[in-house]
């Protein structure tokens, strides 16, 4: 058993925070710091996510995609600062593509992008329609 650990089973303990670069669980001590975060607070942050028209148009390219034989797997993270819809061509490898929705970015470049997989940035903008764009196949002429 370790220093912090207690022998007392109705002494629950709450979220842990972070005061002054320590851990604590003290809720009264992480309330007193006006800087500090509790682990409470960041779990009732609004998540970012794609509405219902951004999801068909991810999951129109990703069945093309897929019907094509180029894409295999997919998926889709959430979190407080950006929503990410990765693709891959195996599920163990990394992925493909990323497609970013990163709302800090709305007014300046836009909040979509698309990563490729060694982090490049191969389009960014305001409409996911564009945006995706980039990874549709074009139309090739071929000549006999």
């Amino acid at each position: 058993m370790s220093e912090t650990e207690t022998t007392d089973p109705s002494r629950r303990r709450g979220p842990l925070a972070i005061v002054a670069g320590r851990a604590t669980n003290d809720p009264d001590r992480a309330r007193t710091t006006p800087d500090s975060k509790t682990a409470h607070d960041s779990r009732t942050a609004p998540l970012v996510s794609f509405d219902r028209r951004e999801l068909r148009l991810l999951f129109d390219l990703y069945g093309s995609k897929v019907a094509a034989g180029e894409w295999r797997d997919y998926a889709i993270d959430f979190s407080p600062a950006k929503a990410v819809f990765s693709v891959y061509r195996r599920a163990s490898e990394a992925p493909l593509y990323r497609i970013e929705k990163n709302p800090e970015l709305a007014r300046r470049q836009g909040a979509f992008c698309v990563v490729a997989s060694g982090g490049l940035v191969m389009r960014r903008g305001h409409d996911l329609a564009r945006v995706v764009a980039v990874l549709q196949k074009k139309l090739e002429l071929v000549r006999d």
